[in-house]
């Protein structure tokens, strides 16, 4: 059980808490006009295999974006380890975020930690016991229930769906997802807790191998803390700061505070550890104590090993003069940029022009040579599109494309149109290639050379 503490990393927190919980439960609400599809800025449309993202409609071919952005997401990861140790994992990532939630229903329901332990110590029996842990537990439901709700609404048009949902008229697999995420999230966020980052989650086990001495994290000075006599609490005559001095104590009174706010439970005084999440709730706490004890800030403190163990440490800072730090931070822009410069010279449609092979061509009854073609076209405008089709390097009339000439395509949708090319025999034997030209509404047009096969070309 954690205490409560105040102080700027526990603000920090509290503030990254509520715009985490603002954009992941409002998003769904959020309108956004759009052409064709439901007005919401984020939906991932499953069956139209779409996945729209306020102006920018992304299609499973566009998979290389995924890709791009989680190898952005990993060095973003990797860069904030490198200069500030496990800050992601403190302050952002979404085990801590619920966490922190549930662990604030718990307050508000039970009190502060020594009132929560009194009521543990009571019998079932009590009524104020199970009065507060049933409010607690129902509270932690919710919040799962809402959780998972939440996270289904992104799947289709929220205010339809969550009536279909209420009303018992939604898909099964939206059932299945909200069972399945309400007690997920309830096991991680108000059981497992702590055990979620020590044992589960692989990051604690491998951040050892992107720490460099000039990593800045949580770290208490054991030589001011201990001094040559080590830890005493502030008893009389051990009160004041030249007292502790002179008689040979370190600054820490001993008072377990930084224990208490930890939320995975460790002494920070032992030294660094795997398990520790760089929240900074420890340091709050110990200045904290510091300010009313009338001793400088700063016992346990971010800093980096070779600022800590030097003769002479000067105030904290971020080292990024690094070779790793700054490798990381090139890799990051540039990759950014590719991908920025990527989605927005995407083209407004993409095309495929394939020959039918079976057979390669057919000689008709007058001896003509015919050869098929299969054009696909796949409209990623945003809009309905109109795209003409036409053939460059062949004789008037050689191209057939029955009815569609002018092919109307919605938005998100592909259309196939058959086209046939039918030469004389003497003008196919001197053909070998030409180009199929495909125009959308606003001119911009692109080409694509085929090959024209006869009995010669096979």
């Amino acid at each position: 059980m954690t205490r409560s503490i105040k102080g700027p990393f526990r603000t920090f927190k509290t503030a990254i808490l509520l715009l985490g919980f603002s954009v992941y439960f409002l998003l769904p609400w959020l309108p956004w006009d759009r052409p064709g599809a439901p007005s919401q800025a984020i939906l991932f449309d499953i069956p139209g295999r779409r996945y729209m993202l306020f102006g920018l409609t992304v299609y499973p071919q566009d998979v290389f974006w995924l890709s791009m952005l989680l190898f952005i997401a990993a060095a973003v990861l990797f860069f904030i380890t490198a200069l500030a140790g496990r800050a992601f994992c403190g302050y952002f990532c979404f085990q801590t975020l619920w966490t922190d939630a549930f662990t604030w229903l718990e307050h508000w329901f039970q009190g502060e930690r020594p009132s929560r332990l009194r009521l543990h110590r009571l019998p079932w029996s009590d009524r104020e016991k199970l009065l507060k842990l049933g409010a607690t537990k129902l509270a932690f439901v919710l919040l799962s229930f809402w959780t998972a709700m939440t996270f289904v609404l992104y799947f289709g048009y929220a205010p339809d769906l969550i009536a279909h949902f209420f009303t018992g008229q939604a898909a099964p697999a939206a059932y299945i997802t909200v069972i399945a995420l309400t007690a997920s999230t309830y096991l991680a966020a108000s059981t497992l807790r702590e055990h979620v980052c020590t044992f589960i989650c692989p990051y604690g086990r491998f951040q050892s191998a992107m720490y460099d001495a000039e990593t800045l994290t949580v770290h208490y000075e054991r030589g001011r803390g201990e001094r040559e006599l080590g830890r005493a609490a502030a008893r009389p005559g051990l009160r004041g700061y030249d007292d502790r001095r002179y008689a040979g104590y370190g600054d820490c009174i001993d008072c377990g505070l930084c224990v208490q706010v930890c939320p995975v439970g460790i002494d920070i005084r032992n030294g660094l550890q795997y398990t520790c999440i760089s929240c900074g709730l420890c340091v709050d706490a110990c200045n904290t104590i510091m300010d009313k004890m009338g001793y400088p800030r700063g016992l346990v403190r971010y800093d980096s090993e070779v600022n800590l163990n030097s003769p002479a440490p000067v105030e904290p800072f971020l080292d990024w003069k690094r070779l790793k730090v700054i490798g990381w931070g090139l890799a990051i822009v540039l990759m950014t940029a590719y991908l920025f410069y990527d989605i927005d010279h995407r083209a407004s449609y993409e095309h495929s022009i394939q020959q039918i092979r079976s057979p390669l061509y057919v000689t008709l009854s007058d001896g003509s040579i015919r050869n098929r073609y299969q054009i696909r076209l796949t409209n990623i405008s945003g809009h309905e599109e109109t795209y003409r089709i036409a053939a460059r390097g062949l004789p008037e009339g050689a191209l057939d494309l029955g009815n569609f000439a002018q092919v109307p395509v919605r938005n998100g949708r592909s259309v196939i149109v058959q086209a046939s090319v039918k030469l004389p025999p003497d003008q196919a034997e001197q053909l070998h290639q030409f180009e199929f030209v495909i125009t959308d509404s606003k001119g911009e047009s692109v080409t694509d050379p085929v090959h024209f096969f006869t009995r010669h070309e096979q």
